[in-house]
């Protein structure tokens, strides 16, 4: 009787040993949530600022000075597309 008692029980725990592997497997790992602190990091933290920002003010003076929703919207689209160019030309960030 007990002889039989361990044999369910270590299958028992086989079996959620073995489901545990495959939910782990099927789980995503844990995303790293805390900042890079390196010197490089902090660099890249500032320049993506200064490029926000220019963005940011290219858009307002734009839409203040011509006011033109077409225009605006141009100039939004046109500065979508030369951000990544301006950010590899400026900064030497390549793919």
């Amino acid at each position: 009787m007990r002889a039989r008692a361990i044999r369910l029980n270590e299958e028992r725990q086989a079996r959620r040993s073995r489901r545990r592997a495959w939910l782990a497997r099927l789980t995503p790992r844990p995303v790293r949530i805390a900042r890079q602190g390196g010197v490089i990091a902090r660099r890249q933290r500032v320049q993506n600022v200064v490029v926000g920002l220019a963005f940011l003010l290219v858009q307002m003076l734009v839409w203040l000075i011509w006011g033109a929703p077409f225009l605006s919207f141009g100039v939004l689209v046109l500065s979508l597309l030369l951000v990544p160019v301006v950010m590899t030309l400026a900064f030497d960030r390549r793919i």
